[in-house]
């Protein structure tokens, strides 16, 4: 018993440190985006480097070969004692398998130049130029994150995050000003983003093997008495790669189509109006960090009842925050491009912004549904889910770019993303036989639609010229709504919390 309090002790201060640690990436993050590279950096130069690190994402979701998942799932098979810190080879196998990866999908990137330097030749040469610097940054990218995971399942999160999030922030942020201000060429700019991660998968390298117990030899003994465990772990690696050759491609696609038939000015503009939608999202990681452990356990004792009522209370209280995210991102859109450094370059994609944003809502409301169905044995259909998202994804922006460029683009993503999700809810629904959306939910739509409603009356009827005074005002409508929804207990968790904080604050006594 003691034990087990240690190791959530463990666990507990390793998950408090590392949210402070990512809260902060978050800061230095938007410090970076919004306030530095609009300001000393072309849209032609963001684009490069967002396409760059794109295709280096994509390179590793391939590359990797489902080793970040393995890893934790198989470690506790090659742990036998802790007390000895045996883990009979596992370390070495981590590293060769995502080597194999690397060098299968190098060459296949290498034999890829000629039609895809003619596709993106056109309209982004500047990324041909780059081409093969793809493979170094990519490499460094996929062994930082091995290395991280590695540190991970042996409950050491906090070091490898500071890295991810903060260290390599920070450096970035560094490269974009030292390139600003004339200290580096575009060659050294490109060079220094790669160095970036580098260092990155070095600190990780040092501090991992700083922990002690680690070794590179392969215990060969171990996997023969084992066979049963190799047969899995093949069986579950074979399943990974083909999830990620769909799951990691769909998310890329709209910014590779962008710079191949657009241009690199225009992937820039695209990588900032999805940073400015990407902020509807950011509630689901904390809330969903919280309530995943309670999903995992009553989906593995078969309690259909809980199941449900975890699944509608999450995408409840995540559709009502992320909603009124959403509002006040278009309520004060103006106003945001107009503190934008360069803000009319960007301007342009406000559109964009409203769509992306509204894909950035499903992605934050049903999310936690299909991780209800990875956990479940219905987690094949996630496959085949994932191959509807890529099609259609590949189909719409090849049809919509060349009509409606960035919008187009938005309008694919948002149109694939609400196709997939409405799957895996109606999959979960029928599979589990569990309510996910509810009352709540319609209410919740419905006050967010007449939000949106009131804040174009607004603009049609009731101009403001001063754009401060005029999303000041509009402001209101939010605060309006968020009382409205309190009223009606649209989230009666967060009505529940709100109220005991409420009622903790007026209950105190004043000193005299």
């Amino acid at each position: 018993m003691a034990a087990i309090h240690t190791t959530m002790g463990v666990i507990a201060k390793q998950s408090i440190r590392g949210t402070i640690v990512t809260y902060l990436g978050v800061a230095v993050g938007f410090l970076t985006t919004f306030f530095v590279i609009t300001r000393f950096l072309t849209a032609e130069e963001i684009g490069l480097a967002r396409v760059l690190i794109d295709a280096a994402t994509l390179f590793i979701g391939l590359a990797q070969l489902g080793t970040s998942s393995s890893i934790l799932r198989f470690y506790p098979y090659f742990v036998t004692n802790t007390k000895s810190n045996n883990e009979h080879g596992f370390f070495f196998w981590t590293i060769l398998v995502p080597m194999i990866g690397f060098l299968l999908v190098a060459a296949l990137f290498l034999a890829c130049y000629s039609p895809l330097s003619q596709w993106f030749g056109e309209k982004s040469p500047l990324f041909v130029n780059y081409y093969y610097l793809v493979l170094p940054l990519a490499f460094f990218m996929l062994y930082q994150a091995v290395f991280e995971t590695n540190a991970n399942v042996r409950m050491h999160i906090v070091v490898p995050r500071a890295v991810r999030e903060l260290l390599t922030r920070i450096g970035l942020l560094v490269v974009y000003l030292l390139y600003a201000f004339d200290v580096l060429t575009m060659d050294g700019f490109v060079y220094s983003l790669i160095g970036v991660y580098a260092l990155a998968a070095l600190c990780n390298a040092v501090y991992l093997f700083s922990l002690g117990g680690i070794s590179l030899k392969p215990d060969f003994a171990y996997l023969k008495q084992n066979k049963p465990l190799v047969r899995k772990y093949l069986y579950y690696t074979a399943f990974l790669v083909l999830s990620a050759v769909v799951s990691v491609l769909a998310p890329t696609l709209s910014s590779f189509f962008i710079t191949a038939q657009m241009g690199l000015s225009y992937t820039g503009i695209f990588a900032i109006a999805t940073y400015i939608a990407v902020m509807v999202s950011i509630p689901y990681r904390s809330l969903t960090a919280i309530a995943s452990p309670q999903l995992s356990m009553a989906i593995k004792n078969d309690n259909r009842e809980e199941t449900g009522t975890l699944l509608a209370q999450v995408s409840g209280n995540l559709l009502l925050i992320g909603g009124l995210i959403l509002a006040t991102i278009w309520v004060n859109i103006d106003l945001i491009f107009t503190i934008l450094p360069n803000g009319a370059t960007y301007a342009v994609a406000k559109r964009t912004v409203l769509l992306l944003g509204i894909g950035q809502l499903f992605v934050a409301t049903f999310q936690f549904t299909f991780t209800a169905l990875s956990y479940s044995r219905f987690y094949p259909f996630s496959l085949l889910f994932s191959f509807v998202l890529t099609a259609l994804a590949l189909l719409l922006n090849n049809l919509f770019i060349p009509r409606w460029g960035m919008d187009g683009a938005a309008l694919a993503t948002l149109i694939a993303d609400v196709t997939y999700y409405a799957l895996a809810v109606l999959t979960v629904h029928l599979t589990f036989r569990c309510r996910i959306l509810t009352r709540r939910h319609l209410l919740t739509i419905v006050l967010l639609v007449l939000l949106f409603a009131a804040n174009w009356l607004c603009l049609r009827f009731i101009p403001v010229s001063n754009i401060w005074l005029s999303s000041i005002l509009r402001s209101l409508l939010i605060v309006i709504t968020a009382a409205l929804a309190y009223r009606w207990q649209l989230s009666p968790e967060l009505t529940n919390y709100l109220t005991s904080h409420i009622n903790s604050l007026t209950s105190r006594k004043r000193p005299f």
